[in-house]
């Protein structure tokens, strides 16, 4: 059993970078955020709205109820894929884990920006909203840049760190639940207006459900790239975090700014490591080298939380 849970991480890992993301059809995710727009038409009023507590439990009750759902079904598949031996058991379990992790088409999106930019700002613009929602149209050609390289820092934990995290505490369910609450707040999750709904008060619950789950792995995230930099001053990194409004993004991203001792801003919003250089082409290629050192070292440190889960559950069963 133990040798079960300790190879699945690095062998999902392994499938990701080998074959990439399953077909949408197949895809527990896609699942998720079709479930997640059905109900979200519904919720979302098209017009703001004052101070609506009864929109804020109902939109809750259902983000609950899809979360119940989609842990209960990673359980199922779990207790089926443990009732085979071996290796057999941890390849099946890794490939059910390999669609809650992504690594591999995040790194490959965000340099396909650096490549796009290369052609034209326009081009580089048009790439870079495939991975950011927000408006790329006014943006320079570093500020492109800056994005993408934030993108990949911030999706680093929200697409590997934490699903492997949750899956090292709770198993296949542990990593399901977060990806929903992930896909939850990036299509819930927003203060205000968007895509024609307001989102203020039925995303509410998605925001900070999220804001929690994501809590300790961003700071995972975080010193992981400490470590693969080789040293980073903490000081600085918890005081650059703790610029971004939210109480996770911007550890990753800010370890990110340092490693790289480039400037990463949102304009407007924030500026991390304001001393550093203005990023350039090979910083792109840079931000991804590190992003897949965190992403190996990842691998033993989840394996290191399996083996402290099993043997506390051990412990309080002997």
């Amino acid at each position: 059993m133990v040798a079960v849970w300790i190879g699945v991480p690095l062998l999902a890992l392994a499938v990701d970078w080998w074959l990439g993301e399953p077909p949408a059809a197949w895809h527990p995710v896609v699942w998720m955020g079709r479930a997640l727009q059905w109900w979200g038409e519904r919720l979302a009023p098209a017009v703001p709205v004052a101070r609506d507590l009864k929109l804020f439990w109902l939109a809750a009750l259902v983000w609950c109820v899809l979360a119940a759902i989609v842990f209960i079904v990673g359980w199922a598949a779990q207790q089926l894929v443990l009732m085979l031996h071996g290796f057999v058991a941890a390849a099946l379990l890794a490939l059910l884990l390999k669609p809650l992790l992504a690594w591999r088409m995040l790194h490959d999106e965000v340099l396909a920006v650096e490549v796009a930019l290369g052609q034209s700002l326009p081009a580089g613009r048009a790439q870079l909203s495939r991975l950011v929602s927000r408006d790329v149209s006014a943006l320079t050609v570093v500020q492109v840049r800056e994005s993408a390289i934030e993108s990949l820092a911030e999706n680093l934990n929200d697409s590997v760190v934490a699903p492997l995290f949750w899956f090292a505490l709770l198993g296949l369910p542990g990593a399901a639940l977060y990806r929903f609450a992930n896909t939850a707040d990036a299509m819930w999750g927003y203060p205000g207006m968007r895509g024609g709904r307001y989102w203020q008060w039925a995303g509410k619950w998605a925001a900070r459900a999220d804001d929690v789950l994501s809590w300790v792995p961003a700071r995972i995230t975080a010193l992981l790239m400490v470590v693969v930099a080789k040293g980073l001053p903490l000081s600085t990194l918890a005081r650059q975090a703790r610029k971004t409004p939210s109480p996770n993004s911007g550890w990753p991203m800010a370890a990110m700014a340092l490693a790289l001792n480039v400037r990463l801003a949102k304009p407007g919003v924030y500026t991390l490591h304001s001393k550093g250089r203005r990023a350039g082409p090979l910083d792109t290629r840079r931000a991804a080298r590190l992003g897949t050192q965190v992403v190996l070292a990842m691998a033993p440190v989840a394996a290191a939380l399996q083996l402290g889960v099993l043997v506390a559950f051990a412990w309080v069963h002997a």
